[in-house]
């Protein structure tokens, strides 16, 4: 990518921001290095790792990358022999802790059974160091002082130093405090130079201590002198303290040599620290824009819903839905200069360049990106003094160079395409500029106001027009883009608006000519018969979603039928084969019995027994209970009126009595579907009651109607769960045994979320993803208790 492009789409004002979210030097210098790829797969790799930043961030709140320093420098002293400072050996401590932080955040992240390869495979390539990290802790503290158990001989010289000192002081603090000293001592204090202490003493008084002067004041009437009493025991001072910086220096080397043995793991802890840190800043970043994974692909092909330009404030942005390399490959925007036709420009330009780098985009869920091998801009007014060229020629110079290089993986974006000349010529060189564009296969947008271009896009095969609204009302833009439609001038309305007499305005629309007004009053029809179009398939589509759910939903109650009916039939089967069972042990009973009386000849068999044998081998016969309700019982005579409450016994559903459409026949309201039905096929279960004026209160029985999906597709995080939360209650209340929710497949985000609540309710008994035939993973099927 040209350094040029970057800068004119503004790429480096989102690296300016990026690199705000930044924990460390590390990540900060990733993120100031940033470019965008052209590598299809690193692209995608790149986009999966930011993924996961949002995950775990959206999870964990935040990540433990504090305290960690670029110590590459420090490390490769320490490995050629080089001495490292305490503050030094301070900061790899710091980022050896830093390390064993994150690896073990990221190990406890992994134990919930979140997916994070990327993550997962960067937290095993970290090396946990404790024993460098636990030396140099125990050696220097937090202020970069060695501390006194650093070794033990430092210990007992520091013993010996203090010792000396106090030997020291309380020899001077009696010679200031004598009686003598009042006069001879400038003030009564002990004090320092040249690293030995020292007393003031009067000039004319100098011979009396004795011992060595080692400074004195500005006026020369006080001299600082070490008094021959402490000579000899500021030499033993120093002589200590001496001992104490070579045992300092000595622990140094030794801690240094320490760092250099492990040098090669903290120089690649560095390196993956760094990953991190820049793959965290990613998703902070995407965190603080809004933004969303897009779906990458290699066909050229974009598709941005509700998408935002970053750079433009939050409560003064629009945001716009834009499509491009499906059925056209080219947009040329037309219309006013006012209407931010350059915007739309720079956010796709924009929004190209941060997914190629990685970077989630400030647009909806299911927003889709391309991976390009040239993006070419020619925005704005370029003109150049030093090369004495005008508006025109430069913007010529920068179209030739785009020529030589375009071809079917580049993205075009010409801002007010031949502005800077003859309308007439401008017009038709931006025609021919457009059509060899286009004809190498280039993804191109294109802005004019040359009203010749209006047409363009009805006259050539993957070309669509576009504008900016404008509203003539408030004669200011709306700044959403409308595909497909051509931008009007509005002169007219609005100088109208703002008080032109009308007689004027006639007289300058005779002065336009007949093929302008033909193209104008065809843009205003075109304008009119799409919002018409837009209406209607709105409604068409609410009208098609409710249909969709209605025949789910009776789909779902035949399922519910059936199998309720099977379990009949297997109820029935087995309470009849045991009554058969039964019905034969009896009768094989009878007639073992008769058996044995029959070979009893001796014996008379006696009438009474007999008969009581054939009674009893009667009674064997199976017999089955009949149901309750062997017949349907003939309906009483019954008159149906307009608003009458009845049950359609064919579907099982209750239904409303809307108007009667013949003899025998009732036109009902079955929740939102209207349906004819005979008489013959109605219950009448009750007329309809009086309204009350008031009412108290609403309470949702198993009557009211509640859709048994939820489509949360295209929904905002937080506003899903609330939804979802509703959604449970008003299904529980319904008595619904299961439900299903939709929340599409996406980035997971949304799918993970709704799993949480409802394992956490305790009205849901299961959930699971739904079958192939109900949608997969964009589906949890919710069963209740």
């Amino acid at each position: 990518m040209q350094q040029r492009i970057l800068h004119i789409l503004e790429f480096d004002k989102v690296k300016e921001q990026l690199i705000a979210h930044a924990a460390s030097s590390l990540g900060r210098e990733k993120a100031v290095q940033l470019m965008p790829s052209t590598n299809y797969d690193e692209v995608v790799k790149w986009q999966e790792a930011t993924d996961e930043a949002v995950t775990v961030l959206r999870l964990k709140g935040n990540v433990p990358l504090g305290g960690i320093f670029d110590i590459r420098a420090y490390v490769k002293r320490a490995s050629i022999g080089s001495t490292l400072g305490p503050t030094e050996l301070l900061d790899v401590a710091s980022t050896i802790y830093g390390t064993r932080q994150m690896k073990k955040f990221a190990e406890e992240l992994l134990e919930e059974e979140v997916n994070l390869p990327i993550l997962q495979e960067l937290a095993e390539q970290l090396t946990v160091l404790p024993q460098v990290e636990q030396a140099i802790k125990n050696s220097i503290d937090e202020n970069g002082v060695m501390l006194d158990g650093a070794s033990d001989k430092l210990r007992s010289i520091r013993q010996r130093l203090r010792s000396t000192e106090s030997r020291i002081r309380e020899k001077l603090e009696s010679l200031i405090r004598s009686s003598s000293a009042q006069k001879m001592l400038s003030d009564a204090i002990v004090t320092i130079r040249n690293e030995r202490f020292v007393i003031p003493v009067k000039q004319e008084y100098r011979n009396a201590y004795g011992g060595i002067v080692h400074d004195q004041s500005s006026s020369g009437a006080t001299l600082f002198i070490e008094p021959q009493a402490i000579v000899t025991l500021n030499n033993e001072l120093q002589e200590a303290k001496v001992q104490e910086k070579q045992e300092i220096e000595r622990i140094l080397i030794e801690l240094t040599k320490e760092v250099a043995e492990v040098s090669s793991e903290l120089r690649h802890n560095v390196g993956v620290l760094a990953e991190l840190d820049f793959m965290f800043t990613k998703g902070k970043y995407s965190h603080k824009i809004k933004a969303s994974k897009p779906k990458m692909n290699e066909n050229g092909y974009i598709n941005l819903l509700k998408a935002k330009h970053p750079l433009i404030p939050k409560e003064e942005v629009v945001a716009n839905d834009i499509e491009l390399g499906s059925d056209y490959s080219t947009i040329v925007i037309t219309g006013p200069n006012t209407g931010g036709k350059t915007v739309t420009l720079k956010t796709i330009g924009l929004f190209t360049l941060m997914a190629q780098s990685g970077l989630q985009i400030p647009a909806l869920d299911g927003s889709e990106m391309a991976v390009f091998n040239h993006v070419f801009a020619d925005i704005g007014d370029e003109q150049s003094i030093e090369q004495s060229l005008s508006t025109f020629s430069s913007h010529m110079v920068n179209i030739v160079e785009i020529l030589k290089h375009v071809d079917y993986k580049s993205l075009v974006l010409f801002d007010e395409l031949g502005a800077g000349t003859d309308p007439q010529e401008g017009a038709a060189l931006a025609i021919s500029i457009l059509d060899e564009v286009h004809q190498r296969g280039a993804r191109v947008i294109a802005t004019t106001h040359y009203p010749e271009l209006k047409a363009y896009g009805y006259n050539r095969e993957g070309v669509i027009n576009a504008s900016v609204e404008f509203d003539i009302e408030t004669l200011s833009p709306t700044y959403k883009l409308l595909i497909g439609v051509p931008g009007r001038s509005n002169a007219f309305e609005i100088s109208k608006r703002l008080g032109l007499e009308d007689r004027v305005i006639e007289r300058a629309k005779g002065f336009i000519d007949t093929e302008t007004n033909t193209v104008e009053n065809m843009i205003a029809s075109l304008e009119e018969s799409r919002r018409q179009a837009e209406d209607e398939l709105k409604e068409a589509e609410r009208l098609r979603k409710e249909a969709e759910k209605l025949h789910k939903e009776l789909q779902l109650q035949v399922l519910e039928f059936n199998e309720q009916r099977d379990r009949l039939y297997e109820k029935a089967e087995r309470k009849a084969a045991e009554t058969v069972d039964s019905a034969k042990e009896e009768a094989e009973e009878i007639i073992r019995q008769l058996r044995k009386m029959s070979k009893n000849q001796h014996s008379l068999i006696k009438e009474h027994e007999l008969i009581e044998a054939k009674k009893r081998l009667e009674g064997a016969v199976p017999t089955l209970e009949k149901s309750a309700k062997t017949s349907v019982e003939k309906k009483k005579a019954q008159t149906f009126h307009p608003g009458d409450e009845v049950k359609v016994i064919s579907f099982g559903q209750k239904g409303t009595l809307l108007e009667k459409t013949g003899n025998n026949e009732w036109q009902v309201q079955m929740g939102i579907m209207k349906m004819k039905v005979k008489e013959s096929n109605m219950e009448y279960i009750s007329s309809p009651k009086p309204v009350e004026t008031k009412p108290l209160a609403t309470i949702r029985g198993k009557d009211y109607h509640v859709n048994l999906e939820l489509d949360l597709r295209g929904e905002r995080y937080e506003d899903a769960l609330q939804r979802v939360e509703k959604y449970i209650d008003d299904a529980l209340l319904a008595g619904y045994p299961r439900v299903s929710i939709i929340h599409g497949k996406g980035t997971g985000a949304l799918r993970k979320g709704v799993q949480e609540y409802l394992k956490n309710h305790r009205s849901v008994k299961n959930i699971r993803f739904g079958e192939a035939t109900e949608g997969g993973t964009g589906v949890t099927i919710v069963e209740f208790r």
